[in-house]
């Protein structure tokens, strides 16, 4: 009853646009595992050094806590698009198709206004923080705009991503909750 969708990954059919952002979403996730990566290195490298050479470190925490933050917000896109986001589908399986469906606009309508105010102000956060120079209280005292940029780019990903799904399912490309079944008695018959 909850967990990843059955189906796998969004549907695209033989839509260009909904093809591009399934590539969009796609290099996200694999340029946030790749953040992930950079991050464990950074950290055996600051292990070696703080334990093995007994030196300090400066810049090693400060960078992979930058680089987790931004992996996980440059990650939502893939995430969204692998419906590997935490749900409950019992409502959804309750409903007839008709209901369901609109159920599903009103989600991810929903969904996708929400990301779109937070988008807005993570955009006007981080150009506060570009216009003044603002830098971080640390050692390195790096232009916290370059850590800041992962906001605004992960939300307008994942509001493209919202957007494509949004369309697939008003089109007919995507089953509304990714839900083959006519409904939560279909599902009780077949047990």
């Amino acid at each position: 009853m909850s967990g990843p969708s059955p189906q796998g990954a969004a549907r695209t059919g033989d839509n260009p646009f909904l093809k591009a952002v399934a590539a969009i979403s796609t290099l996200a996730g694999w340029i946030s595992a790749g953040m992930i990566v950079v991050a464990v290195f950074i950290v055996c490298q600051m292990i070696f050094i703080r334990f093995v050479l007994n030196g300090s470190t400066v810049w090693q925490t400060e960078a992979v806590i930058y680089l987790m933050i931004a992996a996980t917000l440059i990650g939502l896109p893939y995430v969204q698009r692998l419906r590997g986001h935490v749900n409950v589908d019992l409502v959804p399986l309750a409903l007839p198709l008709k209901a369901r469906k609109v159920l599903c606009i009103f989600t991810l309508g929903l969904s996708a206004l929400i990301i779109a105010v937070m988008l807005f102000y993570a955009y006007e956060f981080w150009h506060f923080a570009w216009e003044r120079g603002w830098r971080s209280d640390t050692v390195w005292g790096v232009m916290l705009w370059k850590p800041y940029l992962s906001l605004p780019i992960g939300l307008a990903l994942l509001l493209l991503q919202l957007v494509a799904d949004l369309y697939a399912v008003v089109a007919g490309i995507e089953k509304p909750f990714g839900i083959e079944q006519e409904g939560l008695a279909a599902r009780v018959g077949d047990v």
